[in-house]
């Protein structure tokens, strides 16, 4: 199990009135540099990125609870990336600098954390229950339709238009890939 940063009202607060904001203008080492994120973010610019993507998350599920009974597993899947993207889309310089500074050395750990949590929070909003190996195959998979597609939108100022379909031909992709598994089996 992937570990969650510390969570409060305080940091969420925090993370939305001063630290984003002042990340997109700035960059993240300067916006938690600014009290009080000094003192709720001693961790330094990662730790504040580290709970900028665990809140995100939260926001993405809540955005998207409404939208998921009734869809299949892959509308609900969809549902909840298009949810993500809304909200980054609402930070996206913010975000933009976050993943250029994640991409520094020394940082891909973390970098590699906040994506395997967005991941497990996609599946399990999605009602994913697998405890067998397909609980690692589904992930790795959806961890690269996630980046590209976090990529693509990055690329396009978050335009949704493209981005949704862009992430509709990698959905649609990964469909290609299971139907073929399944001739395989059958071959």
């Amino acid at each position: 199990m992937i570990r969650v940063p510390e969570r409060s009202a305080a940091r969420d607060a925090a993370l939305r009135e001063i630290v984003l904001p002042r990340a997109a203008r700035d960059g993240w080492r300067v916006a938690v540099a600014v009290a009080p994120a000094d003192r709720l973010f001693p961790g330094s610019a990662v730790e504040a990125i580290e709970a900028w993507g665990d809140l995100a998350d939260r926001m993405m599920v809540e955005a998207a609870s409404a939208d998921l009974p009734g869809l299949r597993l892959a509308g609900r899947v969809r549902r909840l990336i298009e949810a993500r993207l809304a909200v980054l889309a609402e930070f996206a310089e913010a975000e933009r600098r976050a993943v250029r500074f994640l991409a520094l050395p020394g940082h891909g750990r973390a970098a590699a954390r906040i994506a395997a949590r967005t991941v497990e929070a996609i599946w399990t909003g999605a009602g994913d229950r697998s405890a067998d190996f397909s609980w690692y195959t589904k992930r790795a998979i959806l961890g690269a339709v996630w980046g590209t597609t976090l990529l693509y939108a990055l690329r396009r100022d978050f335009a949704m238009e493209p981005t949704l379909a862009f992430l509709d031909r990698r959905l649609a992709d990964v469909g290609r890939i299971g139907k073929w598994r399944a001739r395989m089996r059958g071959a």
